[in-house]
């Protein structure tokens, strides 16, 4: 369900735009989809946590409002995104 440091670095690294790069969208929005996927895993197993499932709606929502954002700037790095990330829209 949460990520470890080591998971997390190779995320950002994947995904930076530069060598120290950790907070543009591109990689803002890789960390908040590895943590969405993590916790649709624990949702198969869990069914009735309510409260997690919250969060996950949280996340949905920033994820959603930063890729908005990525396409009002440059359209180019919103497509390449969402196609590495497999995400539809």
């Amino acid at each position: 369900m949460t990520m470890t440091a080591a998971q997390k670095k190779e995320v950002v690294t994947a995904y930076a735009r530069a060598e120290n790069d950790t907070g543009s969208p591109e990689v803002q929005v890789a960390l908040l989809t590895a943590r969405i996927q993590g916790l649709a895993d624990h949702f198969s197993t869990h069914k009735h946590d309510h409260h997690s499932r919250r969060g996950l709606v949280r996340m949905v929502n920033s994820r959603r409002k930063l890729l908005d954002y990525l396409k009002g700037e440059n359209l180019d790095r919103y497509r390449e995104l969402i196609a590495r990330l497999g995400l539809r829209r």
